[in-house]
């Protein structure tokens, strides 16, 4: 079958299937380069830690590597990212992936924690001037992460933005960060570990949370049941016979429902684990407190004022000895 051009620099792939997936591997890419050197700093970052003696959770760094990075080069550099300009539904599987899963590994492996326990005294000033910078705190005001979160994927694909995307490879790869860095926005001060600004309780997270469920559902009903393409003529103009626009366009709105409530669910089920947490660590905190302050009450606590400490023990002898016995004495006759 003859090769259409897709994308400037790019061709449509053979018909879509597994083993194209693992067989149009790309490690070209500058988002690939990124991966590999976010993974290396993060390792040597564990190295320096483990050097000195300090402890770092396994946990964090299998969630940043695997599940975060891990989770981007899945969608970025395989096959995934050779269909992704062919198939709407393939496209829809990367967004879900940059836009949450892989932010929400990448903020439960606590980079930042990472970087402030390793760097030098004046790069780690650096680094917290930053993170509590005015720009900052708007960013990751939730309700201000929220909104660009919601907002970002009705602009992007009920505008021509997305058909801009397929025509221009560089805003193609710009809109990946763009998915990647909304999502780390959104989720991190949700579900981070790491000290930013703008932290609510977990009550107020939760909330906002769930807030956020029925977004992806909207969304997704809304692209099943438009009656124009998204992309406008693009993917009819493909000319594929091994795949059907509008029925692709029905699978893709289906992956994002879909997706997007199994993920909403699963962080949901996060959040509310690390409450549990929090508040056992808590409540451990406040008996520690509680038994410091009774046993330094136990040593402050002594006789009365005026009272010596020997008076007392020896009226307390004096009360438990037992009385003389009287013994008659002889007769002087």
């Amino acid at each position: 079958m003859p090769t259409l051009a897709a994308a400037p620099g790019d061709t449509v792939p053979p018909p879509f299937s597994v083993a194209e997936i693992f067989s149009q591997i790309r490690l070209t890419s500058l988002l690939a380069l990124f991966l590999v050197i976010a993974g290396a700093v993060y390792l040597y970052g564990v190295h320096r830690l483990r050097q000195r003696g300090d402890h770092w959770p396994p946990g964090r760094t299998v969630a940043f590597l695997a599940g975060g990075l891990g989770s981007i080069a899945a969608v970025t550099v395989t096959g995934i990212e050779a269909y992704d300009t062919s198939l709407l539904s393939v496209h829809m599987v990367q967004h879900m992936v940059l836009s949450m899963v892989g932010p929400i590994f990448l903020a439960l492996g606590a980079p930042v924690t990472l970087a402030l326990r390793t760097l030098p005294a004046a790069n780690r000033r650096v680094l917290l001037a930053v993170l509590h910078s005015r720009v900052a705190r708007v960013l990751t005001f939730p309700l201000v992460a929220f909104g660009i979160f919601v907002a970002n994927p009705f602009v992007l694909y009920f505008t021509g933005l997305y058909r801009a995307t397929l025509e221009h490879a560089w805003l193609h790869e710009f809109i990946h960060v763009h998915f990647i860095v909304t999502g780390c926005l959104f989720f991190w001060p949700l579900l981070g570990l790491d000290p930013l600004p703008n932290r609510w309780p977990y009550p107020a997270r939760a909330l906002l949370m769930v807030l956020s469920v029925p977004f992806h559902t909207v969304l997704g009903l809304t692209i099943m049941q438009s009656r124009t393409l998204l992309g406008g003529d693009w993917y009819p103009n493909l000319g594929l016979d091994w795949s059907n626009p509008w029925n692709d366009q029905v699978v893709a709105g289906g992956i994002l429902w879909a997706g997007g409530e199994i993920v909403s669910v699963t962080m949901l089920g996060i959040l509310v684990l690390q409450w549990i947490r929090q508040s056992e660590r808590e409540a451990k905190r406040i008996d520690r407190a509680l038994d410091r302050a009774e046993a330094q009450d136990q040593r402050r606590a002594g006789p009365a004022p005026d009272e010596p400490a020997g008076a007392a023990t020896a009226a307390a002898t004096k009360i438990t000895e037992p009385a003389p016995t009287v013994r008659p004495q002889p007769d002087a006759r």
